[in-house]
């Protein structure tokens, strides 16, 4: 008789506790669909804000990742070496390579001249910016124009004098916290 009693308050116990997780494992739930949502949408817009004042100081760097030509090739490139700088009225466009030696000495050619109408315009709806502005360089002129992501994400199309066009992708980054290193200037 006393087994048996202890057995069901054994059971009970069991019961019981088995109850209680059951409960406090309900009780912690994960965010649903709505809720990610909105954090991941209030994430972006203290990014696209955080951007906008990068935007507008005219101090960055694209640091390329990818450069594509007019016919859509695309070709994986060192972000170091293959850049487009904003420095206030200056700016440099850059191309290199880590095995060769160019016109610049990085394989590639570097152009610096002075940026003119310099224009962003902000998307609220898709947290983007499109940027457009001329670099006269003494390799000539070549309008810019850019598309910024609120994630930092850019991308560049580059046109010049000539029928040629060249597409930068990569990040845009502070121009203090970029890695990128300017060759020689290309003459």
């Amino acid at each position: 008789m006393k087994t048996r009693k202890l057995y069901l308050v054994a059971l009970l116990l069991f019961i019981g506790l088995t109850g209680v997780s059951l409960t406090v494992s309900s009780q912690d739930t994960k965010p649903d669909r709505k809720s990610k949502k909105e954090a991941r949408r209030a994430r972006s817009e203290r990014d696209f804000r955080s951007l906008d004042s990068l935007m507008s100081s005219g101090r960055y760097v694209l640091e390329a990742n990818y450069l594509q030509n007019k016919y859509g090739t695309m070709v994986s490139v060192s972000s170091n070496l293959n850049f487009i700088r904003i420095d206030g009225p200056k700016g440099v466009l850059q191309t290199g390579s880590d095995f060769r030696q160019g016109y610049n000495g990085l394989g590639g050619v570097t152009a610096e001249g002075s940026v003119n109408n310099y224009k962003i315009e902000r998307n609220l709806n898709s947290l983007s910016f499109s940027v457009t502005y001329q670099l006269m360089t003494n390799l000539g002129t070549f309008d810019i124009n850019m598309h910024v992501g609120a994630d930092n994400t850019a991308s560049a199309t580059i046109t010049g004098t000539t029928s040629g066009r060249l597409t930068w992708r990569g990040t845009i980054v502070a121009l203090n916290k970029s890695r990128s290193f300017k060759g020689q200037q290309t003459y």
